[in-house]
C-alpha cells in the first residue's frame, strides 16, 4: 500500500518484475524509481517515523508516559526517567486504567491525555464483583492456573468504572466526576477501547471540558454528556435510545466534538440507516440532519472545522453497486454539497496526506485486482500510481472468486456473497460444497470486499475438490439497521435459513454443486453456526468442523450477548432466553461427522463452551471428534497450521470419501522478489 511522508510525499514498494521503490510528489506530479528503500528516503528527504517501544500511554508533549503499577496509575518524566505515583488508592480488582473486559486484557493503561498534557480522563475499574475465569496451562510438573476477572451475562451486575480526571500539573490531583459510576460499555465495539485509546472521550481544545457517552449496559441507552475537568460537574446533553441496540459508527467510533464551535457530530441509525447529525453542545438540541437517504454513513474519516466539511466512508449510495462497496464522499456541515470523491466502482481505501491537501485511494472487486490513485479532496485525479498486474497469478492456473447474489431465506433481502472453484473445474461433474461461515452480527463470512488472491484456506480446499460458499447473511452490519437486526435476539439463527436458501439457488445456476455433499466449517462464532448446523438442520449438512465456538452464550463474555440477544430473561417457566439458543441443547440431533476443536488456553471464548457440547454428545451416545490444542490461545497461533490439515483431512475423509496423505506437512514458500533490507 502507498503510504504518506511527514513532508507530503508517497512512497510505495513494487514487486511488479522485481522489487524497487517508488516516490511520488503530488505537488508537481513527479515519480522518481530506485532501488533500495535507503536511497528512496534519502531522496525524499524524509522517512516514516520510527517505531518507539514506550511502556505506557505517552503524553502529546511526548514528554511523559503513564502506566500502571499494583492497580495504580503512574507516570515517568521521559527525559529523566522519574517516577510519579498518580494515584494511591487502587487494589486489586478495583485499580485504576484497568484494560480487562474479561474477553481480552492487558497491562496497558487506558486512559486519554488532555491536548495540554497536563490532564489524564480515566477511571477506577470495580471488578470486585464479576464472575472469575481460570485457565491451567499445559506443562511438565504442577499445572500452572491463570485466573482473572470475566464477566457473563448471568452476574448480578458488570464491570463498573468511576470517571475520574487527574491533574498532573503538579502535585497530582484526583477530580472525581460527579456522576454514578458507567457500565463498562462502549457505543461501537465490545470494549471501552477498541483502538487501544479511552473510547467515548473527547477534550475541548483548552483542556478544561469533557464530553464523553455513557452507555447502558444492554445498549439500548447512550447518554451524552460534558463535565469540567477542574470542579467534577456533569450536565447532561441528549440521549438517543434504541430499541435493539445502538452503534457508533463501523470500524470507528464517528462522533466528534468541536469545542471552538460548541457542536457535536453524532452517528445515529434512527431513520433505519446510518447518518450523521449535528447537536448544539451547548443546549443539547438538534441543528440539524446532515446525511440521508437510502444508504449508510459507516466511519467519518477526517473533518475540516475550518471550511465546515465532513469526509466520510459510505456504502450503499450508488445505483447497481454491490452495497458492501466503501466509497469516499464530502459534505457540508449544513448537509448541502454531498459528493462522491471516488467514482470509480469498486471497495476503496483511502488515506489522507498530513497536510490534508490529497489522499490515496487503492480499489479493487474481489475478482479486480486494485488500481492504486492520488486525488485531491474535491476529488480531482492527480495519477494513476499503479494497476496491479496478476499476470504472473494466472500464469499458475489460478482463478478469481464468483462473486454472486441470491435472496434471503425470507425472500425480504439480497444478500451477496463469493464462490471458489477449482482451478480445472468440470462443469459435467459434481462437487462437495464447503460453507465457509461466519454469522456476525457484527461482520459476515466475507468481511474484506476488495480483491485478493486467497481467503483463508477456501483456494486450496477449492483446489483439493471442494467448491467453497461464502455468503453474507442478514442479521449482519453495513446495510440498513432492520437488516442488521433481522435476528436480534436470536443470534442462534446463525444466518443458517439464509446459507441454506443461497445454496439452493445457486444451484439452480451451477449445476456442478452437489448438495447431497454440503459440508460447514466455521472459526469462533463460526464454529457457534457450524455446531448449530449439524444439530438443527441434520439432514442438510452432512460434516462440520466446529473451531472454538462460543456455544453457550451464557458461557461468553457479558457485552457480546448483551448487545446482540439482550439481557438475560426467564419465561414463565424458568427457561433462559439464552438457553433456548445453547448448541448443546440440540446435540442430540446430530446425524453427520462433526470435529470439535478448541484451544486450550483459549482466554476469549473458553474451552468450557465446547466441552458443554462435547458432554452433551456423550450423554446422548453419539459419535463425534474432539481435537483439543492445550497450550492455544484463540488464533491457534503456530497450531494454525496443524488446525488447516485437519481440516482438509476431515473434509477429504468424510465429504469426498477419500483418503489425504497422510500427516501432510504445510510449507509456505517465501516470496523470492522480496529482499531483506
Amino acid at each position: 500500500q502507498p503510504q504518506w511522508l511527514s513532508n507530503n510525499k508517497i512512497w510505495y514498494r513494487s514487486l511488479t518484475d522485481q522489487q524497487k521503490y517508488v516516490l511520488f510528489n503530488p505537488a508537481d506530479g513527479k515519480k522518481v524509481t530506485t532501488n533500495t528503500r535507503k536511497e528512496l528516503f534519502d531522496m525524499a528527504g524524509a522517512k516514516p517515523e520510527p517505531h518507539q517501544e514506550i511502556a505506557g500511554v505517552v503524553s502529546p508533549d511526548k514528554k511523559y508516559t503513564a502506566y500502571i503499577k499494583d492497580w495504580n496509575l503512574w507516570m515517568k518524566e521521559i527525559a529523566t526517567g522519574k517516577e510519579s505515583q498518580l494515584t494511591t488508592d487502587g487494589i486489586k480488582d478495583f485499580g485504576y486504567a484497568t484494560d480487562n473486559a474479561g474477553w481480552k486484557h492487558t497491562e496497558n493503561p487506558i486512559l486519554s491525555w488532555s491536548p495540554d498534557s497536563k490532564k489524564i480522563a480515566t477511571f477506577q475499574q470495580d471488578q470486585r464483583h464479576v464472575s472469575n475465569m481460570y485457565l491451567v496451562k499445559t506443562k511438565v510438573g504442577a499445572p500452572e492456573l491463570s485466573q482473572w476477572k470475566y464477566p457473563i451475562p448471568g452476574d448480578a451486575d458488570i464491570i463498573r468504572i468511576y470517571r475520574v480526571i487527574i491533574d498532573v500539573s503538579a502535585q497530582p490531583k484526583i477530580v472525581r466526576l460527579k456522576m454514578n459510576s458507567d457500565a463498562r460499555r462502549s457505543t461501537q465495539c465490545d470494549d471501552i477501547s477498541c483502538d487501544g485509546g479511552f473510547d467515548d472521550v473527547a477534550w475541548s481544545e483548552d483542556s478544561k471540558q469533557l464530553v464523553f457517552v455513557s452507555t447502558s449496559r444492554d445498549h439500548k441507552q447512550e447518554n451524552v454528556r460534558l463535565a469540567n475537568t477542574e470542579t467534577g460537574e456533569v450536565k447532561d446533553l441528549f440521549e438517543e435510545k434504541a430499541a435493539t441496540q445502538y452503534e457508533s459508527g463501523r470500524g470507528s467510533i464517528s462522533w466528534k466534538y468541536f469545542s471552538k464551535t460548541n457542536e457535536i457530530l453524532w452517528y445515529s441509525e434512527r431513520s433505519d440507516w446510518a447518518h450523521l447529525y449535528l447537536y448544539d453542545a451547548a443546549t443539547g438540541k438538534l441543528k440539524n440532519q446532515i446525511t440521508s437517504g437510502n444508504f449508510v454513513v459507516t466511519q467519518v474519516l477526517k473533518v475540516d472545522e475550518k471550511n465546515r466539511i465532513i469526509y466520510f466512508e459510505g456504502k450503499g449510495k450508488e445505483a447497481g453497486r454491490n452495497p458492501y462497496f466503501a466509497h469516499l464522499y464530502r459534505v457540508d456541515f449544513s448537509g448541502k454539497n454531498l459528493k462522491l470523491l471516488t467514482p470509480n466502482e469498486g471497495h476503496h481505501s483511502v488515506s489522507f496526506s498530513p497536510d490534508g491537501k490529497y489522499f490515496t485511494d487503492s480499489y479493487s472487486q474481489p475478482n479486480v485486482p486494485p488500481v492504486y490513485e492520488v486525488r485531491d479532496l474535491k476529488g480531482k485525479l492527480i495519477a494513476t500510481l499503479e494497476k496491479t498486474d496478476i499476470s504472473k497469478l494466472t500464469a499458475t492456473g489460478w482463478k478469481p472468486v464468483i462473486p454472486f447474489t441470491v435472496k434471503s431465506a425470507d425472500n425480504k433481502w439480497d444478500l451477496y456473497g463469493l464462490m471458489h472453484v477449482p482451478q480445472k473445474l468440470d462443469n459435467a461433474a459434481k462437487y462437495p460444497v464447503i460453507v465457509q461461515i461466519y454469522p456476525g452480527p457484527q461482520g459476515g463470512s466475507v468481511g474484506y470486499w476488495g480483491f485478493s488472491a486467497g481467503r483463508s484456506d477456501c483456494e486450496s480446499l477449492a483446489e483439493l475438490g471442494f467448491v467453497v460458499v461464502q455468503l453474507e447473511g442478514s442479521c449482519n452490519p453495513n446495510r440498513s439497521k432492520s437488516f442488521h437486526d433481522a435476528c436480534y435476539g436470536n443470534m442462534g439463527e446463525n444466518t443458517l435459513p439464509d446459507q441454506i436458501a443461497g445454496l439452493k439457488q445457486l444451484k439452480e445456476k451451477y449445476s456442478y454443486l452437489d448438495l447431497d455433499r454440503v459440508g460447514i466449517w466455521g472459526h469462533s462464532g463460526g464454529g457457534f453456526a457450524t455446531a448449530a448446523a449439524m444439530f438443527k438442520y441434520p439432514d442438510f449438512f452432512k460434516v462440520g468442523i466446529a473451531e472454538s465456538g462460543n456455544h453457550d452464550n451464557r458461557n461468553y463474555e457479558d457485552d457480546w450477548g448483551e448487545r446482540y440477544i439482550g439481557l438475560e430473561t426467564k419465561n414463565d417457566k424458568g427457561i433462559s432466553n439464552y438457553e433456548q439458543q445453547a448448541n448443546q441443547l440440540f446435540a442430540k440431533n446430530l446425524k453427520g461427522k462433526l470435529l470439535l476443536a478448541h484451544g486450550g488456553m483459549d482466554d476469549n471464548v473458553p474451552p468450557y463452551n465446547t466441552y458443554l457440547v462435547a458432554d452433551a454428545l456423550i450423554k446422548a451416545n453419539k459419535d463425534f471428534d474432539l481435537l483439543i490444542l492445550p497450550n492455544a490461545r484463540h488464533g491457534y497461533a503456530q497450531d494454525s497450521y496443524y488446525m488447516m490439515r485437519r481440516r482438509w483431512d476431515y473434509f477429504i475423509q468424510n465429504l469426498m470419501q477419500a483418503t489425504p496423505p497422510k500427516e501432510f506437512q504445510i510449507k509456505i514458500a517465501p516470496d523470492t522478489r522480496v529482499k531483506n533490507e
